[in-house]
C-alpha cells in the first residue's frame, strides 16, 4: 500500500481519543504544548536537536469561562508562538557562521546589540498586524464599495460579499508565500506537527514510520481557526442591525461610512474571536456532522498551509511533544 492509500484510509478512521496537546510549527523547528509543560525543538546548524521545555503558567480565571477565554487564549497564543518563532530563528542560525556580515547587519549589531533580534522581531509583528487589517478590513471593503459604484447598485448581503474577497485574498496570500523555500519547510514542520498529535491520538507508538502514515490534517489547527473566523464574521456581521448604509443615512460620505464600518468590525473582532475559539474547541473534541461541516474548509485549506514532513522533521516532532506527555495522574483528554 503506498502513502497516498496510507493516508486516505487514516483520513477516514477515528483517533481513538482527542488530546488537548497542541503545537505550531517554527523555523527548522516544532513546538508543543501539553497540560502542564510547554517543548520546542529545533534543528540546530551541526543537523544535531535542541529541546527547550518549561512549565506551563497556572490557568488564568478566564480559561473556564465560554466566550471570554477565546480572545484572552488567542493573544497569549500568538504571543508566545512569536517568542518561540524568535527562538527558533536564533537557535537554527540560518546564516553561516563563517558568512561575513553584511554593511546592513553589521549596523544592526553595533546599533541595537543582542535586542536586535528581539526589536526586528517586534516590528515584523507590528507589521504583520498592520498588514492583515489592511488586506482583510480595508482591501475588501474598498473593493466592494469601488464594485458598487461600478454597477450602481448596492449588496444585500455586503458581509457575504467581502468574506469571499477575504477568503480570495486568504488563498492567494497562502499559495504565493508556500513557493517560497524557507516557507515550504515550515509548512513540513506543520504537517509534522498534525501528523505526530494525530499518531498520538491513535495511541501508536511514537516513530518516523508510524507518524508517516498519519494524514496531516487536523482540526484543531490554527487554519481552520481563520476560517471558523470567517464563517462566524459572514453570520454575526449579517445579523448587526446597521451597516455601511447606517452610517450613509447618518450623513457620512462614502469613505467615511466605510471607515466606520471598518472601525465596527474591529471592536466586533473579539466577539467573534470568541465565538469561533469555542467552535474550534468543539471540532476538535467531537466527531459530528455539525463539527464536520465547519472542518471542512479549514481541512481542506490545510493542503496549502501543510506539507509532508521528512524523516528529520520527524524527528523533530517527536523530540517536541515527547516532554509534554502527560505524566502519572495527569490528564490531557478533552
Amino acid at each position: 500500500m503506498n502513502n497516498k492509500q496510507n493516508s486516505d484510509q487514516n483520513a477516514k478512521s477515528c483517533p481513538t481519543f482527542k488530546t488537548k496537546i497542541g503545537g505550531q510549527a517554527l523555523i527548522e523547528g516544532i513546538m508543543m504544548k501539553g497540560v502542564s509543560k510547554t517543548a520546542m525543538a529545533v534543528r540546530m546548524p551541526d543537523g544535531s536537536l535542541d529541546v527547550e521545555t518549561w512549565e506551563n503558567k497556572a490557568p488564568k480565571w478566564y480559561n473556564k469561562t465560554p466566550f471570554v477565554r477565546g480572545i484572552f487564549n488567542f493573544i497569549s497564543s500568538m504571543k508566545e508562538g512569536m517568542q518561540c518563532m524568535t527562538k527558533s530563528a536564533e537557535k537554527s542560525t540560518l546564516h553561516d557562521e563563517k558568512e561575513e556580515l553584511t554593511k546592513f547587519e553589521k549596523w544592526l549589531t553595533e546599533k541595537l546589540g543582542e535586542n536586535g533580534t528581539k526589536i526586528i522581531m517586534d516590528i515584523a509583528v507590528f507589521l504583520g498586524f498592520a498588514l492583515a487589517i489592511l488586506l482583510f478590513f480595508f482591501l475588501p471593503t474598498i473593493i466592494v464599495s469601488g464594485i458598487q459604484l461600478l454597477i450602481h447598485t448596492d449588496f444585500n448581503f455586503r458581509p457575504l460579499v467581502e468574506t469571499i474577497i477575504k477568503i480570495g485574498i486568504f488563498i492567494i496570500y497562502i499559495a504565493l508565500m508556500s513557493r517560497l523555500d524557507d516557507i515550504h519547510r515550515t509548512f513540513q514542520y506543520h504537517g509534522a506537527e498534525h501528523k505526530t498529535i494525530t499518531c498520538y491520538e491513535n495511541r501508536l507508538e511514537l516513530t518516523v514510520d508510524n507518524i508517516k502514515k498519519q494524514i496531516r490534517f487536523h482540526p484543531r489547527c490554527g487554519t481552520s481557526f481563520i476560517f471558523i473566523i470567517f464563517i462566524v464574521s459572514i453570520i454575526f456581521y449579517s445579523l448587526l442591525p446597521f451597516g455601511k448604509d447606517f452610517f450613509i443615512a447618518l450623513g457620512l460620505p462614502s469613505l467615511l461610512a466605510d471607515l466606520a464600518w471598518i472601525v465596527v468590525r474591529l471592536l466586533f473582532l473579539p466577539v467573534i474571536v470568541g465565538i469561533s475559539y469555542e467552535l474550534i474547541r468543539l471540532a476538535g473534541r467531537y466527531d459530528n456532522i455539525f463539527t464536520k461541516i465547519i472542518s471542512a474548509p479549514g481541512l481542506w485549506m490545510q493542503r496549502l498551509t501543510t506539507k509532508e514532513p521528512d524523516a528529520s522533521q520527524i524527528e523533530a516532532a517527536i523530540a517536541a511533544i515527547t516532554p509534554v506527555l502527560p505524566k502519572e495522574g495527569e490528564d490531557d483528554t478533552w
